[in-house]
């Protein structure tokens, strides 16, 4: 899964479009690093965090969902 698709997947963002100004703004980070590519592409086990809030990749979803 792409790391905007988990943010929507999370709830953290509404749009595609709210979750790449985040993650291009530099207030996500995947494994501790800033993320700033909204295509970064996630693993089982990744920790993503957005400001104080982490969240574990922890089942690939059918990537037909987010189309």
């Amino acid at each position: 899964m792409k790391l905007d698709q988990f943010l929507k997947f999370q709830g953290v963002t509404l749009t595609g479009g709210q979750a790449k100004h985040l993650i291009q703004s530099g207030f996500v980070a995947v494994n501790g690093d800033i993320e700033t590519r909204r295509g970064r592409q996630l693993s089982v086990g990744d920790i993503v965090t957005v400001e104080d809030e982490s969240f574990e990749v922890q089942l690939e979803p059918d990537p037909e969902s987010y189309e």
